[in-house]
C-alpha cells in the first residue's frame, strides 16, 4: 500500500481535485482539514486529498513515480501541491 497527500489552501479545489480522482476511479480518496501547526484560527486550515493506492508497495516503482507526477500535476492544476515529504509505503 502507498500514501500519497495532496495540499490545498481551499476546500472547494480539494473536493474538485478528490471528484475528478473518482471520476478516474480512484477508490480510496478522502479529503481532510488539516490545521497549520501552531495556528489556533479554524481559518488557518489546508485541505487534504488523501490517497490510498492498495496495488503498489514501493514507491520507487515506476508505477508510484507516475501517479506521484499525475498527483502533483492534479494539485497544481487546482492550486495546490502534492506533498512529497508525506507519501509512504506501508
Amino acid at each position: 500500500m502507498i500514501e500519497y497527500l495532496m495540499v490545498f489552501p481551499e476546500r472547494s479545489a480539494a473536493e474538485d481535485a478528490a471528484e475528478e480522482l473518482a471520476d478516474d476511479e480512484f477508490t480510496s480518496v478522502r479529503v481532510v482539514s488539516e490545521a497549520l501547526a501552531g495556528e489556533d484560527d479554524a481559518e488557518d486550515v489546508d485541505w487534504v486529498v488523501h490517497v490510498v493506492q492498495d496495488t503498489i508497495d514501493d514507491p520507487a516503482s515506476a508505477v508510484a513515480r507516475a501517479l506521484a507526477e499525475r498527483f502533483a500535476s492534479l494539485a497544481k492544476e487546482h492550486g495546490g501541491w502534492l506533498d512529497d515529504d508525506w507519501s509512504t509505503a506501508g
